[in-house]
């Protein structure tokens, strides 16, 4: 019996202990979910264009203090969507990182609304030697004969997100590749200036800074400003170095005094004249 008392005590003790962490793991379950909503995030890293499959997704519960705006809640409105940029491993699904519903993948999909893409030909120096990455913003330049047929260079469109390179939209590349197309997100507008500049010259991409919102006003580049005209020398009077030996001044006639003609003498001139056989003199 008296071995009996302290067994009971210690199951009734353990007992006691299991139903109070029982309670409180309920307890912090349902704390827990008050302060929690489930959300989808990918399972692995996707790129860009992607459909989503059950096997890419999973839920995960995410803290309310951390909103985030238009995440997707349930397997259901993820399946089958496509996304138009790349998500991390962990990172949330939201709306605007999808494309619309009913959308079949591709370039299409990656557009923004009121977009449209434009393929420009490029080569290895047009391309800014291969560093036109999707991703990246560049400016479109021009090179065509001006209105008095001299050849001009003008940036025509600015800051243009580069959407694929080639036929390669991946944006996880970060190394230049040297390729004969690329393909840009412009506005209708833009993508009739392209196509006008492209007919009348040459076509240049120059790669811009992804922070660099500013617009920039330039009036292009001519022959004259690679080479400008050389300024015309005047030669000038030299002075002569004074000789060493001195030459005496000439007088300078008195202009005040009257100048007389020098005299004119007469003398009678006799001519000798000769007849047969006398000679006379008149």
């Amino acid at each position: 019996m008296r071995n009996i008392r302290p067994l009971g005590a210690l199951l009734l003790a353990l007992a006691l202990g299991l139903a109070a962490a029982a309670y409180a793991t309920s307890w912090l379950q349902q704390q827990g979910s008050a302060n929690t909503f489930q959300v989808i995030v990918a399972e692995r890293d996707l790129l860009m264009g992607t459909r989503l499959q059950p096997d890419m997704l999973q839920t995960l519960d995410w803290p309310k203090a951390a909103a985030i705006q238009g995440p997707l809640t349930t397997l259901d409105q993820a399946v089958g969507r496509v996304i138009r940029t790349p998500v991390l491993r962990g990172e949330p699904l939201l709306q605007s990182k999808l494309a619309p519903v009913g959308e079949k993948g591709g370039l299409s999909s990656v557009l923004a609304p009121g977009q449209r893409a434009v393929t420009v030909k490029v080569n290895e120096i047009m391309g800014v030697a291969g560093f036109a990455l999707p991703g990246n913003y560049v400016d479109v330049m021009v090179n065509t004969p001006d209105g008095e047929n001299q050849p001009v260079s003008k940036i025509v469109i600015e800051r243009i997100q580069v959407l694929a390179v080639a036929q390669d939209a991946s944006t996880n590349e970060s190394k230049p590749r040297v390729v004969n197309a690329v393909t840009l997100q412009v506005s209708p507008q833009q993508a009739e200036q392209i196509d006008l500049a492209r007919s009348v010259g040459t076509l240049s991409l120059v790669l811009r800074s992804h922070g660099d919102n500013l617009p920039v006003q330039t009036t292009g580049a001519r022959k004259l400003d690679l080479l400008p005209r050389a300024p015309i020398m005047v030669a000038s009077a030299i002075p002569m170095a004074p000789s060493s030996k001195a030459v005496a001044p000439r007088p300078r006639a008195n202009r005040s005094l009257p100048v007389s003609a020098p005299a004119v003498t007469s003398e009678t001139v006799r001519l000798e004249v000769i007849r047969g056989l006398s000679v006379s003199q008149e």
